[in-house]
């Protein structure tokens, strides 16, 4: 799709972007996005992008630095993605792949060597689409919790 505008958020873009975040998590909450919207907006070590098509808002992604380990990495910091999403109509069209070069830049332009993701091990469609476009697997990790 070459109708697609990529571009870093705004402050007037937090409920087009809240609308989409609340479709890939659903149970997130409204004030910690606002948090993380703000953070992205000031912090140079975030972004979000958003892939719009006309007057749709699409798609968007997610982008952190980390610092600590990430599972498969050898350098540090490491660029992140956070979060991507494409609306259902706009999927294998390109669009997650634009955002994903986005996500390469963001990286390049810190003199980071190395990106991450993760995906949940049931979402078989994000974990391909992740190799589509060279990621390779990194390692499998299960996480416990026991409530006390």
């Amino acid at each position: 799709m070459d109708n697609i505008l990529l571009r870093k958020i705004n402050e007037s873009d937090f409920e087009e972007w809240f609308s989409l975040v609340a479709c890939l998590w659903p149970d997130v909450l409204k004030g910690e996005m606002k948090t993380e919207f703000g953070q992205a907006l000031t912090d140079n070590d975030k972004d979000i992008y958003l892939s719009i098509y006309g007057d749709k808002y699409v798609g968007f992604i997610n982008l952190s630095t980390r610092k600590d380990y990430v599972e498969g990495s050898e350098s540090s910091p490491v660029g992140y993605i956070e979060g991507i999403y494409v609306k259902e109509d706009y999927r294998e069209k390109g669009v997650a792949s634009k955002l994903v070069d986005k996500a390469i830049l963001f990286c390049k332009e810190r003199g980071y060597k190395e990106l991450g993701s993760d995906t949940e091990l049931s979402n078989v469609l994000s974990q391909k689409f992740h190799e589509s476009i060279g990621f390779k697997k990194a390692e499998i990790i299960v996480h416990y919790i026991k409530e006390l």
